[in-house]
């Protein structure tokens, strides 16, 4: 793979350590998996166990600490054998970002342990509503204050890892009159009296990650699981989002990867008038641009994913490389299909499965559409 040009030697140990867990441990089960809608999450840990708790866990918490170019191609590998069970991997932590961004010294203290070397807790991020979709700040979970506790009370939904979460990080709102400048957000144990989470979301595609609904009904939560000052919970999410975009968007071209390497082999293999399919223009042109494509999104997610290590968040960057890889992924998922014809439209055959699996991630934290929304309101600035 041609990022490997690109990859320290320790970066690729870890990649090769990931490819050939999935080999033996993933492979062979992903389609039973994948129809049964199973969360894996007994075989995620057991690839944890090698090393991967804690991955953006500084070391002085007890994590280790990788950079995220690092983790952006530990996920990359993931996904090119099951982007599902590379969601449930990648998301152990995605409740905790908010905390290193935004938290008191004592909560990452006692947190990042949780993560890491002592409880190797999951911890998700919960911030859709059923009302508001990909519009964070209009947040109807509401946050009143009652002496030392807050009561919280409303609901979340596509929650990743809701199901097999032990912590939650939630959006709330503290002063509805000040629009998202009056979110929150807090730290939830799944033990905390009035916490339910919902079932399992039967999905077209990333089916091995568990997705679920979050129900709160006046759960106390302690003033101290608070992350950062009040209202400053909408502007920790958008910096938290700017720092995750390389990451949370490498699994796809894991999945664009597999379904490039297929349509090269069956274009080597498959038969049509007596020679290769391969030797035709018309499915050589095609494999050139799912090619270009595909160098395309490992560009971008390396410029994107360097930025982050420097410090530099760049929501603008952030926003162009969540576009655009994800839709490229799916384009060159399409055409990978179609090199495979009616086989491709077949259970039988992996493409079936790549095509939907690559259709999320134009979805999921933050649309395309209000990806665009964010590029074109950051490039005419105020007027």
């Amino acid at each position: 793979m041609s990022e490997y040009q690109l990859m320290t030697a320790d970066q690729k140990d870890l990649c090769a350590m990931v490819h050939d867990f999935c080999a033996k441990k993933v492979d062979p089960y992903a389609a039973e998996w994948d129809e049964q809608s199973v969360c894996p999450i007994d075989t995620v840990k057991e690839l944890m166990d090698l090393g991967f708790w804690g991955l953006d866990v500084p070391e002085q918490y007890g994590g280790t600490e990788l950079d995220v170019s690092t983790i952006m191609y530990i996920r990359m590998a993931l996904a090119y054998h099951d982007a599902g069970f590379a969601n449930t991997f990648s998301a152990q932590t995605f409740g905790w970002k908010p905390v290193l961004l935004s938290g008191s010294e004592e909560q990452k203290e006692k947190y990042g342990r949780l993560l890491s070397e002592e409880g190797r807790k999951f911890w998700s991020m919960c911030i859709t509503e059923p009302q508001s979709g990909s519009d964070a700040g209009n947040c109807k979970t509401k946050a009143v204050r009652d002496g030392d506790d807050y009561i919280l009370s409303g609901s979340k939904c596509f929650v990743t890892n809701g199901g097999v979460s032990d912590l939650y990080t939630v959006t709330a709102c503290t002063d509805a009159a000040k629009g998202n400048k009056g979110i929150s957000l807090f730290i939830i144990d799944r033990n905390m009296p009035g916490v339910s989470v919902g079932k399992h979301e039967n999905k077209m595609g990333i089916r091995t990650s568990d997705t679920t609904d979050l129900a709160l009904d006046e759960v106390r939560v302690p003033v101290a699981n608070m992350i950062g000052p009040e209202g400053s919970g909408f502007k920790t999410i958008m910096k938290m989002l700017s720092r995750t975009r390389p990451t949370g968007v490498a699994p796809a071209v894991g999945v664009a990867q597999r379904a490039m390497d297929l349509a090269l082999d069956y274009s080597r293999t498959r038969l049509s008038f007596g020679a290769p399919i391969g030797k035709l223009e018309g499915i050589q042109f095609k494999l050139a641009d799912m090619e270009m494509k595909l160098q395309a999104c490992r560009s971008q997610l390396a410029y994107s994913a360097a930025l982050v290590d420097q410090g530099i968040y760049d929501t603008l960057v952030g926003s162009c490389t969540k576009c655009f890889v994800s839709e490229a992924v799916l384009d060159i998922c399409l055409q990978a299909q179609q090199i495979y014809g009616g086989y491709g439209y077949s259970k039988e055959y992996p493409l079936e499965k790549l095509v939907r699996d690559a259709r999320i991630y134009s979805i999921y934290e933050g649309s395309s559409e209000i990806q665009r929304y964010i590029i074109g309101k950051t490039l005419v600035g105020k007027l």
